[in-house]
């Protein structure tokens, strides 16, 4: 598997406008797109993904997690390596959280580490996700 970099990290909040506040007007990052229940920040070639979590835990593909906090960490990987990754994945019968699925432009598959630690690998950059919106 060849990860390329670091690419994004999805952040559980309980307050989406206190959160945007912090990162935007205290760490000076770049909002991208505002949702309902959600915001992508830039900074550099990396992004963050602002969650809104009311609940006090979320399901996502049986897997149950604690509302506030890292949702999860991305690593780039070229679209051409990804097939190959997600075989070596599922090789090493690594739990798949979601995925493989086309997110914007690009695809990503999300797993889980031997602590339960939900990791993505993602093929695209924040522009290319954001094509959903558009």
């Amino acid at each position: 598997m060849k990860v390329t970099g670091f690419n994004h990290l999805t952040l559980k909040v309980k307050d989406l406008t206190d959160s945007l506040n912090f990162y935007t007007s205290i760490l000076g990052l770049a909002l991208i797109h505002r949702g309902k229940n959600d915001a992508y920040l830039e900074w550099g070639s990396a992004w963050i993904c602002l969650i809104e979590v009311r609940d006090a835990e979320t399901k996502s593909s049986n897997i149950v997690r604690e509302i506030n906090g890292v949702d999860h960490i991305a690593f780039s990987i070229a679209e051409e390596d990804f097939a190959e990754a997600v075989q070596i994945l599922e090789s090493h019968k690594v739990p798949i959280a979601r995925g493989p699925v086309q997110r914007g432009r690009g695809w990503s598959v999300n797993f889980l580490d031997p602590d339960g630690i939900q990791l993505e690998l993602h093929t695209s950059n924040l522009q290319e996700r954001m094509t959903i919106w558009k």
